[in-house]
C-alpha cells in the first residue's frame, strides 16, 4: 500500500517518538505537532516533518496541524500529563474532539487512537474522559482503531531507584493480587502503525499487551533485584 499523509499528535512523548519512526519506516509521510521543536526529541527527516503548536489550542490544531493540507490518517498518542480532572477532560477529551472535528472537515479516512486498558473499569477522571472520546470517535463516521495497551515497561520501573539504593520493593498484600503483560514503547508504536495498513485492525477496540506471560508485582520485584544483583526484599 502506498504511503499516506499521516498527522501525528502526542509525538514528543516516548511512545509518540517511537510511533513517528514506525510510521516513517512503513513509508508514510508524517507531520507531527509538537509544543517545542527544540525539546521534541524527534529529528526531522524526509518522512517526518515537525510543526510547532499546542494540541490543546483549537487554532493550533486547525491552522498549524491541518493547515489546509491533505491528511489521509490521524494517529494520536496524546494524553494528559497529570490525569487530574481538569487536565484529563481538556486533553483526553476536548483536544481530541477538536482534532476529530478537523479530521471530519478535512476528509480524513482513518483515526488511530492510543487509549488505555484501564478504561474498561473507569473510576478516575482521565479514564472517563478517554472513554467519552472513544464513544465519539466510534460514532464519527470516520474509520477508526482504538488501541488499549496494558502497563508499559517504563511504568513498572518506578521503584528502580529505591531498589538500587538497597530499600525493599513495595507490594500490596502478597504481591500476587494482580498481573499484567507489560509492553515496550517500540512494540506499541509498531502496533499503532499496523492499524493503518491492516483491515483486520479497523473498526475495532484492540486490547494489547507484551508477548510474554503475565507478571505480578512480586515477579516485577524479583526481576528488578536480579537485574541489580541484589537479594530480594519486599514490604
Amino acid at each position: 500500500m502506498p504511503g499516506r499523509q499521516v498527522l501525528l499528535f502526542g509525538g514528543s512523548g516516548t511512545i509518540g517518538r517511537a510511533t513517528a519512526l514506525a510510521l516513517a519506516r512503513r513509508g508514510h509521510q508524517v507531520r507531527c505537532l509538537v509544543r517545542s521543536l527544540e525539546r521534541s526529541g524527534i529529528s526531522q527527516t524526509a518522512n517526518i516533518e515537525l510543526l510547532e503548536g499546542d494540541a490543546s489550542d483549537p487554532r493550533s490544531v486547525r491552522d498549524i496541524a491541518f493547515d489546509g493540507k491533505p491528511v489521509d490518517a490521524i494517529v494520536s498518542c496524546l494524553a494528559s500529563r497529570t490525569g487530574a480532572p481538569g487536565d484529563a477532560w481538556a486533553i483526553d477529551h476536548d483536544a481530541h474532539r477538536t482534532i476529530l472535528d478537523c479530521a471530519r472537515d478535512s476528509g480524513v479516512a482513518h483515526f488511530v487512537l492510543l487509549s488505555a486498558i484501564c478504561v474498561q473499569r473507569p473510576l478516575l477522571a482521565f479514564q472517563h474522559a478517554k472513554l467519552a472520546f472513544e464513544a465519539e470517535l466510534r460514532n464519527s463516521g470516520i474509520g477508526w482503531s482504538i488501541v488499549r495497551p496494558t502497563a508499559y515497561f517504563k511504568s513498572l520501573s518506578g521503584q528502580a531507584q529505591r531498589v538500587r539504593a538497597g530499600k525493599p520493593f513495595l507490594v500490596f498484600g502478597d504481591g500476587k493480587l494482580t498481573a499484567c503483560k507489560p509492553i515496550s514503547d517500540q512494540d506499541t508504536a509498531e502496533y499503532l502503525a499496523r492499524c493503518l495498513d491492516e483491515p483486520s485492525l479497523h473498526e475495532a477496540i484492540l486490547p494489547i499487551g507484551g508477548p510474554d506471560d503475565a507478571i505480578t508485582p512480586l515477579d516485577q520485584g524479583e526481576m528488578m533485584f536480579a537485574a541489580f544483583g541484589l537479594k530480594p526484599r519486599f514490604r
